[in-house]
């Protein structure tokens, strides 16, 4: 029988965008993630705060935090509980059903009823989240200059799992509170359904006054153990890559995920940094253009690239670890950037893709005040209630589809 590469036995998914050949632009970007294998395992001994697999990294002085936004000071544990939703690709990975925070009452709709004790909730949130922002963000300024600041709201899901100390099931019958949901493990679930997708499209860019920016038919990147990104263009031609920009991967600084159990989405909010290289010899960037030179797009694969056997590596220098490509769509204001994207992933390290879409909001204004000589507290404040009142009024309610 023939060698069929991992990339290519995994054809089922329907949602996925089509990465055809035709559909390629001159917008078209490849995030290509390559490692040093050489220096992999020194790496991962030096940097602690890398998650499994390197896919994520966070600076030495990151802060990671969670609550829940929206209920009374002695409300939690009257007003919410756990409940177990289906997630396919969750649950093969943890082996069980994860859990979701939600409230015991029935969710009213935004035409004159509250939804929860808290009148304007998120006041509550830039209250909890304003003095980390400006600490974490001067460290970054002050740290690393050189680096491009991202201020990012992500929507989706707050998921718990199963940790050492405590059981799913017995955490959901015996939930007592706060001190509970701090034992379990937590990921975000970004994956949102196509009808939460159309709404925003449709109802909530007219409505917050954003202007469409670009389309990108297909974007395609490497997520992997690497902190090296190296994107291209599509030299329409040949259908070749041609290197064009080399950035570190991104690094976290501060992460708050907020549970919003009066909604049924919750929040992430992210304040993360891109460099950009600019002094890598040429005989590297001869590696890197023969790795990516070698790509060929084909649309029956998952990610839309595949490499020949044998050409997956430079060397002994750098491997490429995974693929993806996105079909996606921004929109932008003087204060944020709204991108809404179909991302399709493959990791070739664990032969694992996943298809999902995806709604993020950038405040591209609030990082602007942050990046002022004399930040102006107050002018943050003030910015971060209108953004967040606009998220918590727009952004925040969808198809109960994991309930």
């Amino acid at each position: 029988m023939a060698y069929i590469p991992p990339h290519k036995r995994h054809l089922k998914d329907k949602e996925r965008p089509p990465p055809t050949p035709d559909l390629l632009v001159p917008q078209f970007q490849k995030n290509l993630n390559i490692r040093s294998s050489r220096n992999n395992k020194e790496d991962k001994r030096k940097n602690k705060n890398t998650s499994l697999g390197g896919k994520i990294v966070y600076s030495n002085n990151s802060v990671s935090r969670w609550w829940v936004a929206g209920l009374g000071d002695d409300q939690f544990s009257s007003s919410v509980h756990l409940e177990p939703i289906s997630l396919e690709e969750i649950e093969r990975k943890y082996g069980e059903k994860p859990l979701v925070l939600v409230a015991n009452h029935s969710i009213q709709d935004d035409k004159g009823m509250e939804e929860g004790p808290v009148q304007r909730p998120w006041l509550d949130v830039v209250q909890n989240l304003k003095q980390d922002l400006l600490s974490s963000s001067q460290r970054l300024i002050n740290e690393v200059s050189e680096a491009k600041p991202m201020l990012v709201a992500r929507f989706g899901r707050i998921l718990f799992h199963r940790s050492p100390s405590l059981d799913l099931e017995n955490a959901r019958k015996s939930f007592a509170g706060e001190s509970t949901l701090r034992q379990l493990k937590r990921s975000f679930y970004t994956n949102i359904p196509a009808s939460y997708m159309e709404n925003i499209l449709t109802q909530v860019v007219p409505k917050v006054g954003v202007d469409f920016e670009a389309e990108k038919k297909l974007s395609d990147s490497m997520q992997p153990d690497s902190i090296i990104s190296c994107k291209c263009n599509l030299v329409e031609g040949d259908k070749k890559l041609q290197l064009y920009k080399i950035e570190l991967n991104q690094v976290r600084h501060l992460v708050l995920d907020i549970s919003c159990p009066n909604k049924n989405l919750d929040l992430r909010l992210m304040l993360s940094s891109k460099r950009i290289l600019t002094d890598i010899p040429e005989e590297e960037k001869d590696r890197m253009r023969d790795l990516i030179g070698s790509a060929v797009i084909d649309g029956d694969v998952k990610g839309g690239l595949r490499w020949p056997l044998g050409k997956e590596s430079s060397g002994d220098r750098y491997t490429v670890v995974g693929v993806w490509h996105t079909d996606a769509r921004t929109y932008k204001s003087s204060s944020v950037r709204l991108k809404v994207r179909n991302a399709d992933r493959f990791d070739f390290k664990t032969s694992v893709g996943e298809v999902t879409r995806e709604v993020s909001l950038k405040m591209t204004g609030i990082v602007s005040q942050l990046q002022e000589n004399n930040v102006n507290k107050s002018l943050v404040s003030e910015s971060l209630e209108n953004t967040l009142k606009l998220i918590w009024e727009h952004f925040l309610q969808c198809d109960s589809y994991l309930l």
